[in-house]
């Protein structure tokens, strides 16, 4: 008999082996970031239709393992950009980064003058590069751009929503969260019109039972300024000095608080390096980890260490505060 995972604890494994052994109807919340298939470190070694499997098998093992009416929330970027090769692949013509002032209607009046001229007799009568002149007439650069595998956008919400009622988790709510302006003083720079990505989205996913809700968990202050709004701002971590994609323990902490009660059990199956442990231990809940990567165990044991300590100092702080004040009101009346 498979004894079941332990509370409390960050277990190291895969997601989709150590699911199944948590007890069942057991989680108030599940909130997770997974990996982005972006191409870090952590995710170089598995192909986009693995991290679709990947993403659709562990949201399929929540629907046992959650309390019913408990949610599963997932944050993630709303879109994805991953190399297709059955895409076109011609560069797109960039006006503003063009070197030459010649311009595309110009090597088209040339030709048409010209139509025995090759590129290089071209670029001699207008006075400018060979290259120019195929990049005017093709939008590309002959010394292997157009050769380039091209970059394909994916919506990322219909493939979590699908894998999500497909495992009879029904889409309850979607919050959005917009990240402090973080590139200002970067050196973004891009050859298209796509923006820099300053927001992602929290998908709450809902399993089928009675959901209590109480809003005295949350002060009046708390549910007029984020309870009950759609958009979350939430200044990003700026140093991933530890690990390459840490959220801020301010976005766990709001969806434990809204979502959850004292006492419940909060699992993060992506726990990296601990910031939704953090946040569980900060709000009185408990907390179940699961990450596959053993640096990112030991850091997030770390972490709910030292938050636990934390905890315990200001325990006895407090205590020792309430004393020492009682003691006052004693001598008062002895006075």
């Amino acid at each position: 008999m498979t004894v079941p995972l332990g509370i409390n604890e960050i277990h190291l494994g895969d997601a989709r082996e150590l699911l199944p052994q948590i007890e069942p109807d057991s989680v108030a919340c599940s909130v997770w970031s997974p990996p982005y298939h972006l191409g870090k470190d952590y995710e170089k070694d598995i192909s986009y239709d693995e991290w679709i499997n990947l993403l659709g098998e562990v949201i399929r093992l929540h629907f046992s393992i959650l309390k019913p009416g408990g949610f599963l929330v997932v944050n993630i970027a709303d879109i994805l950009c991953f190399p297709d090769e059955s895409m076109p692949r011609i560069q797109a013509m960039n006006l503003s980064r063009h070197k030459s002032n010649v311009t595309r209607e110009q090597v088209l009046e040339a030709k048409a003058a010209h139509p025995d001229y090759n590129r290089y007799q071209l670029a001699s009568l207008l006075g400018c590069s060979e290259q120019t002149i195929d990049r005017r007439l093709n939008g590309n650069n002959i010394r292997g751009g157009k050769y380039n595998t091209q970059t394909r956008v994916h919506l990322v919400g219909s493939i979590i929503e699908d894998a999500a009622t497909a495992a009879q988790l029904y889409m309850y709510d979607r919050r959005i969260w917009i990240k402090d302006p973080a590139w200002e003083n970067s050196k973004w720079a891009t050859l298209s019109y796509r923006a820099v990505d300053e927001f992602e989205y929290l998908y709450f996913f809902w399993k089928p039972g009675i959901t209590v809700v109480d809003r005295t968990k949350l002060t009046s202050e708390e549910w007029a300024s984020w309870g009950s709004r759609a958009v979350w701002e939430i200044p990003s971590v700026r140093a991933n000095d530890d690990h390459e994609a840490k959220f801020p323990v301010e976005l766990p902490r709001r969806v434990i608080r809204l979502l959850t009660f004292p006492g419940d059990t909060v699992l993060d199956c992506f726990m990296g390096s601990g910031t939704t442990a953090v946040a569980a231990i900060r709000e009185g809940r408990n907390y179940i980890g699961i990450e596959r990567q053993p640096k990112y165990v030991s850091l997030a044991r770390e972490a709910c260490r030292k938050e636990n300590e934390k905890i315990e100092f200001l325990k006895d702080h407090a205590t020792l505060n309430v004393k020492k004040a009682g003691d006052s009101s004693q001598l008062a009346l002895l006075d």
